[in-house]
């Protein structure tokens, strides 16, 4: 893990030598960073809004969206708490280690889906109608009040 990062640090400081030398314009670590972070944010919106647009039809959306979000956040947490083990030296930075505790998350919120479907599914057991019209006296509930001419 620690190998990863560091390899990650070179490549992007690659990036930044090439960025300069490229486009021949000298710019400040701050400058780079408010136009390649902000070119890179632009990018992933532009490809993640139409795969949201298309969740938003989905049923049960709030609770895709919620795990994406919370997804997202647990890969930054276990990456910030890994980076911490390394500065720290209390424990090994190891990348499986990051990917279990992803998989924790996964197989809890797996666990968590099952009984709120459970849950949801004996709510709207108990919540269904208990005498069932038949669809002509639903449709037309008015007929019964028109005069005969």
């Amino acid at each position: 893990m620690k190998a990863l990062i560091l390899w990650l640090a070179s490549l992007v400081n690659e990036i930044h030598d090439q960025i300069s030398l490229r486009v021949g314009i000298q710019m400040t670590d701050k400058e780079l960073h408010f136009w390649v972070i902000g070119l890179v944010g632009i990018a992933f919106f532009l490809l993640v809004y139409p795969i949201f647009k298309w969740i938003d039809k989905f049923k049960f959306k709030t609770t895709i969206l919620a795990f994406i979000y919370t997804f997202t956040v647990m890969i930054v947490l276990v990456f910030a708490i890994e980076i911490q083990q390394a500065i720290t030296d209390r424990g090994q930075m190891e990348f499986s280690d990051a990917v279990v505790g992803l998989w924790g998350f996964i197989v809890l919120f797996f666990i968590y889906s099952i009984v709120a479907g459970i849950v949801y599914g004996f709510v709207q057991f108990l919540k269904r109608p208990k005498n069932k019209k038949t669809t002509s006296e639903s449709t037309t509930p008015l007929k019964k009040f028109r005069s005969k001419k």
